[in-house]
Formats: C-alpha cells, sequence, structure tokens
C-alpha cells in the first residue's frame, strides 16, 4: 500500500514522501530528511522538537492528541489550537493524502 503525505517545511518548500503503515509520522519524516523534524528525543514524546500542525478537520485521519501527547503540548511555548507531535502520529492508510506543516519553532 503506498501511503503519501506532505510535509511542508519551515521554508515553505513542500516535500512529498511515501510512509510505511505503522510509522510515526516523525519516523516518516527524519527517514526522508523533512526539514525542521529535529526528533531529539526519538519519538518518546519527551521534547517537543517534532511539532507539526494538522488542521483540525484531518484529524479524523490522525486522530486526536491523546495522553502523553496532550501534556507535552501543554508545556510548548507554541499555542496553537492545530498543533500536534509528529511521534504520535500513526502513519495508516486514513493518511494517505495527508498534508501537515512543519513548525518553524523546534529548538
Amino acid at each position: 500500500m503506498s501511503i503519501r503525505i506532505t510535509f511542508i517545511e519551515p521554508s515553505g518548500a513542500e516535500r512529498q514522501v511515501e510512509a510505511e503503515p505503522g510509522k510515526s509520522l516523525m519516523e516518516t519524516a527524519v527517514a526522508n530528511s523533512v526539514a525542521g523534524i529535529i526528533a531529539e528525543c526519538g519519538g518518546n514524546c519527551a521534547c517537543g522538537t517534532c511539532r507539526v500542525f494538522v488542521a483540525r478537520s484531518l484529524w479524523p485521519q490522525t486522530g486526536a492528541p491523546v495522553e502523553p501527547e496532550t501534556s507535552m503540548l501543554e508545556f510548548l511555548d507554541e499555542a496553537n489550537p492545530e498543533l500536534r507531535l509528529s511521534c504520535q502520529i500513526e502513519v495508516t492508510g486514513a493518511c494517505d493524502g495527508l498534508v501537515v506543516r512543519v513548525s518553524p519553532e523546534q529548538r
């Protein structure tokens, strides 16, 4: 199954990549050298350096944030209701065609 995801990098460049089901968006971004995804903790929901914006209308495809992601999002300074941690979004067939914007605030 081919799942295509588009990452909009902080520069505005669009990167369409193939994603593997069962992997996270963060793992997909790192494997494809998507700019702006630092992923310091390796996907353990402990650093917040894999932030992306996902339109709420797309949350049925990605799932809404749950613990521990919601706690980490509250801790971050970046207040945006569409902010997500890409390490907490699992790639599924429903993600085909998903477009996410990488946060320029990764530090």
